[in-house]
C-alpha cells in the first residue's frame, strides 16, 4: 500500500491526471457526455473512462442522467467549488439574494466567476418554470459568447479585454458576435446599462442577461444572471429582467463592502473607461 502511494518527487499520478482530465471536459461546451464521447475527445480506452467515472460517480463528482447512459458534474464538485477561498465569501453571500432572484423572476439564476481566460458558474437557483432543467455548475464558456462572461469582460483592464480577445471568437450559432468591434460596442453598452444580454449566442433558444458584482475595492469579481427560454425571455422582458438582476448585483456588490455605481460609465483600474 505504502509503495503504491509513494512516488518521485514532482512525478504527476496518471489516473489522477485521467480523471481531471474527464470533469474539464464536462465544461468545454458538453454539460451532458457517455463513455464513448469521452474517450474519444481524450483518447483513453472506453473501459478506463468507464472505470474513472464510476469512482468519480461514486465520490459524487459525477452524476449519471437518468434515463440515458451519459453523465454530468455532480453536486459534490459544486460544493467543493464554493469552498474555494477566492470565491467561496462571494457565493455565501450572495446566495440567499440568488434564491430571492429566481422567486422574483421565476428563471433560472447563476453566479459566476473569472476562471484564466474563461468564465464559470460557481451556483445554480432554479426559477418556478422547469422547461429548462440543464445544470450549468461547473460548466466554463468563453467570455464573448454569455451574457455573465460579457459582464464580467465588461470591467476588465483594457489589458484584459484586449489579451483575452486577440485570438479568433468562437462561434457557437448564429447570433455569437465573433466580430471585434462589434464586441467592443457591446461592452461599451454593458458599461452604460449596468447588465449584459445574450440572445441565443451560446445555444440557440436561450437567452440571458446579467450584472457585475464588485468587491470593496470596486474591482468586478463575480457576475450574476437570470436565463430562460427565448419564448420567455423576449426582447422586452429582457429589459426588465436586466434592471431586476442589476439591482440584485448592487445588493450583493453592497454586502461585499462596494459602493461602485452600476450602469454608468465606471473606470477600470488602469484609468480607462
Amino acid at each position: 500500500m505504502q509503495q503504491a502511494l509513494t512516488h518521485e518527487r514532482g512525478q504527476r499520478i496518471q489516473s489522477v491526471q485521467r480523471a481531471a482530465s474527464i470533469l474539464r471536459a464536462f465544461g468545454e461546451g458538453a454539460p451532458e457526455l457517455g463513455v464513448g464521447e469521452l474517450s474519444r475527445r481524450l483518447a483513453l480506452h472506453k473501459s478506463t473512462v468507464s472505470r474513472l467515472l464510476s469512482t468519480l460517480e461514486g465520490e459524487g463528482l459525477v452524476e449519471r442522467v437518468v434515463p440515458g447512459d451519459k453523465y454530468r458534474l455532480g453536486f459534490e464538485f459544486a460544493r467543493l467549488a464554493g469552498q474555494v477561498p477566492h470565491f467561496g465569501d462571494v457565493r455565501a453571500i450572495a446566495q440567499p439574494l440568488l434564491r430571492e432572484l429566481a422567486d422574483a423572476s421565476h428563471e433560472t439564476v447563476h453566479l459566476a466567476v473569472r476562471d484564466g481566460d474563461q468564465v464559470i458558474n460557481v451556483d445554480q437557483i432554479s426559477g418556478a418554470h422547469l422547461v429548462r432543467d440543464t445544470n450549468w455548475v461547473g460548466r466554463r464558456t468563453p467570455f464573448h459568447c454569455v451574457a455573465n462572461g460579457k459582464a464580467l469582460l465588461a470591467f476588465f483592464p483594457e489589458a484584459d479585454i484586449k489579451r483575452l480577445t486577440v485570438q479568433p471568437l468562437e462561434r457557437f450559432t448564429p447570433r455569437t458576435i465573433t466580430n471585434k468591434t462589434e464586441l467592443r460596442a457591446e461592452l461599451a453598452r454593458v458599461r452604460r446599462l449596468g447588465y449584459a444580454q445574450a440572445r441565443g449566442e451560446i445555444e440557440e433558444g436561450l437567452n440571458a442577461v446579467a450584472a457585475p458584482v464588485f468587491d470593496k475595492n470596486g474591482q468586478v469579481i463575480a457576475a450574476v444572471s437570470v436565463s430562460g427560454p427565448a419564448y420567455r425571455l423576449t426582447p422586452t422582458r429582457l429589459r426588465t429582467m436586466g434592471e431586476l438582476v442589476k439591482r440584485y448585483a448592487q445588493r450583493i456588490s453592497k454586502r461585499l463592502g462596494s459602493s461602485s455605481p452600476v450602469g454608468i460609465e465606471i473606470s477600470r483600474k488602469d484609468g480607462s473607461k
